[in-house]
């Protein structure tokens, strides 16, 4: 097998390694190269015989110095593991405390005689993934609507206008993505207008008596319910035939029925008329802060301002904060707004590869979207561990490891058993219909591994559990990676500090 023409090298690496490798805080014992090589090898023997496919393997020390390795040049398809590029890159054009900005704009002033704003306003919305963010806290539109009530402001009239810093605010499925994809919750429209992670939920729980309409009981984003018809009924019984239809102006008309000893169901969705649903999003917020919005049809063409004001401004959290959100959930459209954030509209995935490859030496990456969605991806094993080992010397690179999840949590959440406790691994999955991919960092009190398992073919649930189980072997006696400070030999950055966590919802 191809990762036995390592073996010459091993004896000449463990003797470097002896020599080269301090561990700081971590202590001072050498890795042991040759017991890592009997477990790499007694690991692969298996999972190659469970798993139909290709594998592309790279495991280096901290600082990037190859132990041992099946074909870890061998470009392939990468899926979710882009989003540890993408944050790199846009960590580097931004900085760990940038902020996105939504508004409310206007020229003209308040007559303070009836409250009413005199004069055209419009939201200016810049791709912000935490503005009305579910769960995991951010802005709101209640936030715009309480400053402008601040500001004297009682009455709103004319139509709802968008824009972006930009111009013209939008969102559209990415072309680098399979079409097979569109409508599903994990694969949104992306752009500047962006609510609520560009996916909504109604919760239905049924009428208190045979015969009534059954409720709505839960909606993100807030609003949501006013699109919502409900033609079904209630009958008796626990069981429930709850349908919904999409309906011209953003509707959704649920029929069937549902009985009145019934769990509550919950439908969840891509938004299919962004507009219609920040409209109705836009239009509660403003009720609930105290103002009248007199809605009139739009007059068509783009608005005119004269005097620009900033009427109402909310920031989003920190850039660090979101890349954390966007890789512990592996979140698609966190992600591509990143991406788009740093890198422009244009061309920002030919960016992230020339950022990828300035970083590694490796001119055979190439990356066409910012979360790995796409199949059109290509990057090594040897790419992913180069660039573990790299960035965090770069000065955006600081902390970078923390950046990324840990085990127990998030997208490896089913390492939380195996391993002495969390902080042991820090790394990303990647997962497609024939893709399963892991890439990151194994604390070890001999010094920290970096990893980089590749899998592309038929059985990905296997490939998947073979790599928690070689994660769970190398990192049995393993030790959390600092939090505080990550300094290893000056190898994975210094004074790192775990992005603060988003508050939660109230």
């Amino acid at each position: 097998m191809l990762q036995r023409r390592f073996r010459s090298i091993l004896a000449c690496v463990a003797t470097l390694l002896a020599a080269a490798m301090p561990l700081g805080a971590q202590g001072s014992t050498a890795i042991d190269a040759g017991k890592l090589q009997r477990q790499l090898d007694t690991w692969y023997q298996r999972a190659a015989r469970t798993t139909r496919g290709t594998w592309g393997i790279a495991v280096a020390t901290q600082d990037g110095q190859l132990l041992w390795g099946v074909q870890p040049t061998r470009p392939m398809i990468p899926a979710s593991t882009v989003k540890l590029f993408t944050t790199g890159y846009a960590r580097t054009v931004l900085g760990g405390e940038a902020r996105r900005r939504t508004k409310v704009v206007g020229s003209g002033h308040v007559d303070f005689a009836t409250g009413e704003w005199i004069g055209p306003w419009a939201l200016e919305l810049n791709g912000d993934v935490t503005l009305e963010r579910p769960t995991h806290g951010g802005p709101t539109l209640s936030d715009l609507a309480v400053q402008l009530h601040a500001a004297g402001i009682r009455k709103l009239v004319g139509p709802l206008k968008v824009v972006s810093a930009g111009g013209e605010a939008g969102a559209s499925y990415p072309s680098a993505w399979s079409t097979r994809h569109r409508g599903r919750v994990f694969a949104p429209v992306i752009g500047s207008l962006t609510l609520a992670e560009n996916v909504l939920s109604f919760s239905i729980a049924p009428g208190r008596k045979v015969g009534e309409k059954p409720r709505v009981v839960g909606e993100s984003p807030l609003g949501v319910s006013e699109l919502v018809e409900i033609r079904a009924r209630t009958v008796s019984g626990k069981r429930s035939r709850l349908r919904y239809q999409t309906a011209p102006g953003g509707r959704y008309i649920v029929n069937g029925t549902i009985g009145t000893r019934a769990r509550v169901r919950r439908f969840t969705s891509t938004t299919h008329d962004l507009l219609a649903l920040l409209e109705a999003s836009w239009n509660r917020a403003l009720r609930l802060a105290g103002i009248e919005w007199q809605r009139t049809p739009s007059m068509g063409g783009p608005m005119t301002f004269g005097a620009e004001q900033v009427l109402a401004e909310v920031n989003s959290q920190p850039f660090d904060s979101i890349a954390t959100e966007v890789n512990r959930r592996s979140l698609n459209i966190g992600a591509e707004l990143m991406l788009r954030w740093a890198g422009g509209e244009e061309t920002a995935a030919d960016r992230l590869t020339a950022h990828v490859q300035e970083v590694t030496g490796d001119q055979s990456v190439k990356l066409v979207d910012g979360s790995g969605l796409s199949h059109e991806d290509r990057a090594s094993p040897m790419a992913f561990v180069s660039y573990l080992a790299k960035f965090p010397l770069l000065p955006a690179g600081r902390g970078f490891p923390m950046l990324l999840p840990t085990n127990g949590s998030g997208t490896l959440r089913k390492l939380a058993k195996g391993l002495p406790g969390p902080g042991v691994v820090r790394a990303k999955t990647g997962t497609l219909g024939d893709v399963a991919t892991l890439s990151g960092y194994l604390g070890r009190s001999d010094g920290v591994l970096l990893i980089s398992l590749m899998y592309n073919g038929p059985r990905v649930s296997t490939a998947r559990s073979e790599q928690w189980r070689l994660f769970r072997i190398l990192g049995a006696d393993g030790v959390a990676i600092p939090q505080d400070t990550v300094e290893i030999s000056g190898q994975l950055g210094s004074e790192s500090r775990e992005p603060p966590t988003p508050p939660p919802v109230p």
